[in-house]
């Protein structure tokens, strides 16, 4: 059964079929040699048939749940589970128990307990769960962190990062879509998690201490709808105006159609969706409703404060409504600092230069951004958790659920801060 047993191939089953799960396990497409989906768990029958063909899974190893999967036995060497976040933890440790290693999507679990629940549950049973905490794997990230661990700009005194959440990502996942909810997950955890995770990974080995946030809904809500508007797109009479339009951003022009076609049953099945099945399917579905007239309750804007335990002090930004979509970061070392733009995929080094007669040293890097998802991270994920599945150690941008606690930790502590107006401690 795999490479882990002296064969040449790793097997993996699927739980979650989504878009996230399913994306990295077309790694196997371009590597079957070194990877082989054998399983699938997934309630949506359709989608449940449609990718057990798409990846040649035999109809006796497909299963409606992971405990389903769970208690079937241990089919292959590793899950990779690309469940829905409520249900990370509660479809992991069954997989765990049987002896799967797990590649998981990000975030872990909504709250401390259940983070608690399955690091108890790894640490007993031994198994490896890697978090698919992407950012690091992207090559901007990555060159970032080889001259960090390299001493280019000394150690590290402040931290940085801003992310701009475009408005038509904004809209379809966190006013109209699955997202939208604090009691399904708070905004920082949901949508920046990954931007937490690499202010731990630059300081790694150092632990974050003390936290304090400041944010709140304030555009997205009922008042500010414009008038003439309706509950839904579709009978309102602005709508052709209107930027945020569900018609405009999922009929029109395309958009985010693994949310907004979801369950349409052409698109679920693979088929073609012509513009009038998507415009019936958009226009009575939760992403046909006006983004002023929802039911969401998470956060437009919000920022982060983080203190380690020597002395730096790390900041995240996370605005909504945004024209496009940005990932920025500047870190300031003590011989120098890093400025850069994730999706410019370029970022500049510069040195104090008093000593050769110039005000700073500059040097210019462009990173190469060829590649999938996430600038370039989302295979470079899977291969590296190949790679540790197998022994071979993993890479500098290995990420394991240990590694990853301290990101979810800044989270829950930042909702606590900002909703009580305090600074939180992190213990």
């Amino acid at each position: 059964m795999g490479a882990v047993h002296g064969f040449a191939v790793i097997t993996a089953v699927l739980v979650g079929l989504g878009h996230r799960s399913v994306g990295y396990a077309s790694y196997a497409d371009g590597h079957p040699d070194e990877l082989e989906i054998v399983a699938v768990a997934e309630p949506d029958p359709v989608r449940r048939v449609r990718y057990a063909k798409r990846f040649g899974v035999d109809e006796s190893n497909c299963f409606e749940s992971a405990a389903d999967l769970a208690a079937a036995g241990k089919l292959a060497d590793v899950a990779i589970n690309g469940t829905m976040d409520e249900i990370h933890v509660e479809t992991t440790i069954p997989l765990l128990e049987v002896g799967y290693d797990v590649l998981l999507e990000k975030p872990i679990a909504p709250s401390k307990d259940e983070l608690k629940a399955l690091e108890e549950v790894v640490e007993r049973t031994g198994q490896k769960v890697v978090i698919c905490h992407v950012l690091r794997y992207a090559p901007f990230y990555l060159a970032i962190k080889e001259r960090v661990a390299g001493g280019d700009i000394g150690d590290i005194i402040h931290i940085h990062t801003t992310e701009n959440v475009s408005y038509h990502h904004m809209a379809v996942a966190f006013i109209r879509g699955k997202w939208n909810r604090r009691d399904v997950n708070p905004m920082l955890l949901a949508k920046c998690c990954h931007d937490l995770d690499l202010l731990c990974w630059f300081k790694s080995g150092i632990q974050p201490k003390k936290v304090a946030s400041f944010g709140g809904r304030h555009f997205f809500t009922r008042g500010n709808a414009p008038e003439g508007g309706s509950s839904y797109c579709e009978d309102c009479e602005i709508e052709r105006g209107c930027e945020y339009s569900a018609l405009r951003h999922h009929v029109d022009n395309g958009w985010w159609p693994f949310y907004a076609l979801a369950g349409e049953a052409s698109y679920e099945s693979g088929g073609e969706v012509d513009e009038q099945q998507k415009l019936a399917h958009v226009a009575d579905s939760q992403y046909g409703r006006c983004v002023w007239c929802c039911d969401n309750d998470v956060v437009d804007r919000q920022s982060v404060i983080v203190e380690f335990e020597d002395g730096c002090v790390a900041t995240h930004d996370m605005v909504t409504n945004s024209a496009k979509g940005v990932r920025r970061i500047q870190i300031t070392g003590t011989k120098g600092e890093i400025y850069g733009d994730m999706i410019e995929g370029k970022f500049t080094l510069s040195k104090p230069g008093a000593t050769t007669g110039s005000e700073a040293l500059v040097e210019e890097v462009d990173v190469d951004l060829q590649g999938d998802h996430h600038g370039g991270g989302d295979l470079r994920l899977v291969a590296d958790f190949l790679s540790v599945v197998k022994g071979e150690g993993g890479s500098i941008s290995t990420t394991t659920l240990s590694d990853s606690i301290n990101s979810h930790l800044i989270a829950y502590a930042a909702d606590i801060a900002m909703r009580e107006e305090r600074v939180v401690s992190i213990d």
